[in-house]
């Protein structure tokens, strides 16, 4: 590559731009573009929603002539084909923009670097990788649903310091304070759907909601529920779309539930229960970038076990709640440390009163 000295302040603009429609975009990528000519910017983009004009051609909407010879600095490879779209490397080559950087390149197998061939044939400098490890974060989701045919994983969990999340008696309201209850709201807000089973929902009748962050959409809520113990009246499937997953029929309960407005699929394995890699793929099958899991320790549990979960975010309060308070995931007896569940530290911050760490599920 061969970069100017200025070229990452601009991809930093670009980038901050895509974050905007970080609860917007879904399915789609979160992507940013700006338009600069003699070091001045000319016009900035972002893509907002589905079906609305991708970040590319609202740039070059707003610099007009001023593209012509400019570069166009894009969060994302631009595409090459007709979506509910055209492709923006079409309209950047109309345009007559003279170079692109492009932090990453599209993993979707209807681009994946045709967009950059496109621009090159066309003879546009194009130079890939600038601030990559950004853009892929901005897009983790996405990435992880075109590459393996799931959506990013990430489970939250309140506990106290001693990893409780909840008494003996099931008492869990509230372990964390206001400021880490409200924060897991941009997590909900940013994710296309929230999963959880169906122990949490007879304890706690979890509405799942985004409601403490202005936004558009809210995600789907997703319940899995073996054997549709989950009532029609539950506040799940009222104000917003709900998926049931169960793994028996049972023809009155599915129609009860739909007709309160919820889908019911039936994803059984081996065992009897749930699938639970069938319904994430199902997920990723229907736009599903990003879970987030608000389960009990039991979902956590399989889930973990079953190597499905890409990323934890723990708040821990500082109190203890004492060994014979429930645990946050049920792995089961170890019996080598070769079994442990390892981990990579990604983000430790106070929120409020409590203590906030993200961390990466190491796999293979």
């Amino acid at each position: 590559m061969t970069m100017k000295a200025t070229d990452s302040v601009w991809m930093a603009q670009a980038l901050h731009l895509a974050e905007l429609g970080l609860f917007t975009t879904t399915p789609n990528p979160r992507v940013g573009c700006v338009l600069v000519n003699d070091g001045v910017v000319v016009g900035e983009g972002r893509h907002e929603r589905a079906g609305e004009p991708h970040a590319e051609p609202l740039a070059l909407r707003a610099a007009g002539d001023k593209a012509r010879g400019a570069t166009a600095y894009v969060t994302l490879e631009p595409c090459a084909h007709f979506g509910r779209t055209p492709p923006c490397a079409d309209a950047l080559i109309a345009a007559g923009v003279a170079r692109v950087v492009v932090a990453m390149q599209d993993p979707n197998p209807l681009v994946a670097g045709q967009g950059v061939a496109k621009l090159r044939a066309a003879g546009i400098a194009v130079e890939c990788g600038l601030m990559e490890i950004e853009a892929r974060a901005l897009n983790i989701g996405f990435v992880t649903r075109m590459s393996k045919g799931l959506p990013w994983v990430r489970s939250k969990i309140a506990m106290s310091l001693d990893g409780r999340t909840a008494l003996a008696n099931g008492e869990s309201q509230w372990i964390t304070g206001e400021a880490a209850r409200r924060d897991v709201h941009v997590w909900r807000a940013r994710s296309c759907a929230v999963l959880t089973g169906i122990d949490t929902i007879l304890e706690d009748d979890a509405q799942l909601t985004v409601r403490h962050v202005a936004t558009t959409r809210q995600p789907l809520r997703v319940v899995l529920d073996s054997h549709l113990r989950i009532s029609p009246k539950a506040k799940l499937l009222q104000g917003g779309q709900a998926l049931v997953v169960a793994a028996t029929a049972d023809a009155e309960k599915m129609v009860a539930l739909k007709q309160a407005g919820a889908q019911v699929v039936l994803l059984t394995d081996e065992s009897g229960r749930v699938d639970l890699l069938a319904t994430l793929r199902h997920l990723a099958s229907i736009g599903c970038n990003e879970v987030l899991v608000e389960a009990g320790s039991t979902l956590n549990g399989a889930l973990l076990r079953s190597g499905l979960v890409d990323e934890l975010v723990l708040y821990f309060a500082p109190q203890l709640l004492g060994d014979m308070a429930r645990g946050m995931a049920q792995l089961g007896e170890l019996c080598s440390l070769d079994e442990r569940v390892e981990l990579e530290w990604q983000d430790v911050r106070h929120v409020g009163k409590d203590l906030r760490i993200v961390v990466k599920v190491k796999k293979g």
